[in-house]
């Protein structure tokens, strides 16, 4: 009788692919939901901001309170890494702690029951995953580590520097990943714009398109978490030439103030950030996301709502606030003038409600048009409807659309491509027509 057992993966999606290899090795288990039944429970925790931080903390209380007297609960991922010897020497409830490099050790570490951290960090090189939530996306992982110093983020002190994979061995993981039936990909890091720069190699992230669009099977793919310092007008030239990767752009600027870019140590001012990002909107069907903190230090009311003004004027498609965490080990932590929480409150909600307008404005633009989407499946919101996303689109961040009828005979299939016409926006939700197969 095969032992159970019930895994959390908290955070980014590169904790994610961390979580798929754990899976991988794991394969013998039989998963369950019901933590309360499983040998073995893990959470790969994010340790990130103070707000991850908690919720990491919440979800393994809660998960040691409904346990089994003999099962075996794992606390692994970048909160574990980060707080290794506190939390090691003070969170009683856990069986066995793992960091960030060891991901594909996870079996030898439950079979000895034995905690374990790593000095490096894991990077994939044909460790065999177990691709979770599609049939046909798969996220997939261009490095670790971070060689910018952003005033806000702690990631650095315990990620360390860029360590990118080989190319190779991303092209043999998509490969693999093409043979099983996925056909739709995003590639993630911390800062993908610097891929291989670690390797002196300046355009690595072109290097990459290049050889991904090589890949037979692949339809559709996408680049998430650029940097400003390090994309450069050639890597968005090359991907708008490409016909496999969308004119998809999600950079995270952060501020558009000049004087705040440089308190947070971003590298990269106005000017330059107005030259990258028009040069992605003037790409045909392009999509832009970005992020914005508020209540940095040093962040006056002139500069916050200079950002505000820029964030609903500029024409992003979507837009993620984030307050300001104060994290220790950052320099940002050591600066005077720390804004007080009542404003930071008010400022990200001032700009949470630019971010749903501009999402609204931009759905809006659908209206009326031809896309290719991909149906997922039946909608939770009612049965006569089904869930789709634009193939363009981002998994799980950039909304959902409602498909309600269609022009073509036969059933449609969950996990196909779809040429769909936007006919209204109920709310925050497009409403679809198919039309045809793609």
């Amino acid at each position: 009788m095969s032992k159970k057992l019930h895994i959390v993966s908290l955070g980014c999606t590169k904790n994610l692919v961390d979580t798929e290899v754990m899976l991988g090795r794991l394969k013998d288990f039989e998963m369950t939901d019901e933590s309360g039944e499983a040998d073995v429970i893990i959470v790969n925790t994010c340790g990130f901001i103070d707000a991850a931080k908690q919720e990491s903390l919440n979800t393994i209380f809660n998960l040691d309170a409904g346990r089994k007297n003999d099962s075996v609960l794992v606390m692994a991922g970048c909160l574990s890494e980060r707080y290794k010897e506190e939390l090691s020497g003070e969170l009683k409830e856990v069986d066995i702690f793992t960091g960030v490099g060891d991901y594909d050790k996870i079996d030898e570490l439950l079979a000895a029951k034995q905690s374990r951290f790593t000095p490096e960090v894991y990077l994939i090189d044909g460790a065999e995953r177990v691709v979770t939530g599609s049939t046909y996306h798969a996220y997939v992982k261009l490095s670790e580590g971070c060689n910018q110093v952003c005033s806000f983020c702690a990631i650095p002190s315990f990620k360390g520097k860029l360590h990118s994979r080989d190319l190779e061995s991303i092209a043999r993981e998509v490969e693999g990943l093409v043979a099983k039936g996925y056909y739709d990909f995003s590639f993630v890091s911390q800062d993908s714009s610097s891929y291989l720069r670690d390797q002196n190699t300046q355009d690595g992230l072109i290097h990459l398109i290049k050889r991904i669009e090589l890949i037979d099977g692949i339809k559709s793919a996408r680049i998430l978490y650029l940097y400003p310092s390090t994309t450069t007008l050639k890597l968005i030239k090359t991907i708008g030439d490409s016909k496999v990767f969308h004119n998809y752009f999600d950079m995270p600027i952060q501020h558009i103030n000049d004087d705040m870019l440089r308190i947070m140590k971003r590298g990269f001012g106005k000017a330059k950030t107005l030259e990258l990002l028009n040069a992605m909107k003037a790409l045909p069907s392009s999509f832009i996301r970005t992020s914005f903190i508020v209540g940095h230090p040093q962040e006056s009311e002139a500069m916050f709502e200079e950002m505000a003004e820029f964030a609903a004027s500029f024409g992003f498609d979507r837009l993620n606030v984030f307050s300001y965490s104060d994290e220790e080990g950052t320099s940002a932590y050591m600066m005077e003038e720390k804004i007080a929480p009542k404003v930071i409150n008010a400022r990200a909600k001032k700009l949470g409600k630019i971010a749903s307008n501009v999402e609204v404005e931009s759905l809006q633009k659908l209206v009326g048009k031809e896309i290719s989407l991909i149906i997922d499946g039946e909608s939770d919101e009612h049965e006569f409807l089904l869930s789709a996303r634009a193939l363009n689109w981002a998994p799980d961040v950039d909304g959902e659309i409602y498909v309600n009828d269609r022009e073509i005979e036969g059933e449609l299939s969950f996990g196909k491509i779809y040429r769909a016409r936007i006919t209204e926006l109920a709310q925050t939700r497009p409403l679809a027509t198919v039309t045809g197969n793609v």
